[in-house]
């Protein structure tokens, strides 16, 4: 396990800023995917969007791609806003989407790839990062057929993923750039705000064991610590300097969030 910050990026919140050349979205199907839990799953599905086109060297090696990978509860969508797209992707910025062939993966249990809301519920395969990891390099050299990465890099989960990518695959990119993560065991602060949402999801009678058919109370108490943790302290003052702007801030925050957010989801997120 590895040490991450959690962050949601503005974008999730207030819908993603597209870039120009816009971004070609797909679905990549893997057949009787094992999980470590040793469970399987007869199809999963890995959502993607990615920025142009993969370009080869005279060896046949692709040169010039490059995955970005999410942190937990975020999807590949939160790269595409101005905050960080607006920043790399654009005409002679770092990564230039017309050199670079970025591939945003959705992880197992976010977005458009296949999660426990998808039907299944708490019958959903226990993941971890170890599958999340194995699912982005089946995409990425079986759906995509990408055989070398210029560059891997994510933030917060996307940030240890990138950790695991360089001890797993250590030949198979040129650069690792993990973000908000550092290489050790999630413990401390980090372990503590996760055990106050699993426990609250878990042991609320709303939760029927995961088969709800409306969202549960504790789905609340989960956006309220994700917003709470989601942030640096001094930008949260900033936005919320009073008692009635923190309130009001909040709860703008949780009606959005509980809109489109699921309590088996989350639940699966945090305790991967």
């Amino acid at each position: 396990m590895f040490l991450c910050t959690f962050a949601l990026l503005v974008g999730l919140v207030q819908g993603p800023q597209p870039v120009q050349p816009a971004a070609v979205e797909g679905n990549f199907l893997i057949k009787g995917f094992q999980f470590t839990s040793g469970e399987t799953l007869p199809e999963l599905r890995i959502h993607y969007r990615t920025y142009g086109s993969p370009r080869k060297n005279a060896q046949g090696q692709v040169e010039n791609a490059v995955l970005i990978m999410h942190g937990t509860g975020g999807t590949g969508a939160q790269f595409v806003g101005r905050n960080f797209a607006g920043e790399l992707f654009g005409t002679g910025q770092p990564l230039d989407a017309s050199k670079y062939f970025i591939i945003l993966p959705d992880d197992i249990g976010h977005g458009g790839s296949s999660k426990p809301s998808d039907g299944m519920h708490a019958k959903f395969p226990r993941y971890g990062y170890v599958d999340m990891v194995t699912a982005e390099h089946r995409l990425v050299t079986e759906g995509l057929g990408v055989n070398h990465l210029r560059l891997v890099m994510g933030t917060s989960m996307g940030g240890m993923h990138t950790w695991m990518w360089g001890s797993r695959y250590p030949g198979f990119m040129d650069a690792l750039m993990p973000l908000a993560s550092l290489p050790t065991q999630i413990a401390g602060r980090n372990r503590a705000w996760r055990r106050v949402v699993i426990d609250a999801i878990r042991n609320d009678p709303e939760w029927k064991g995961g088969e709800y058919t409306t969202q549960p109370q504790s789905l609340r108490t989960a956006a309220e610590m994700l917003w709470l943790v989601g942030s640096n302290p001094i930008r949260r003052q900033s936005e919320a300097p009073t008692l009635a702007a923190a309130d009001r801030v909040l709860d703008g925050y949780v009606a959005s969030y509980i809109k489109t957010g699921d309590a088996n989801d989350i639940l699966y997120a945090l305790e991967s």
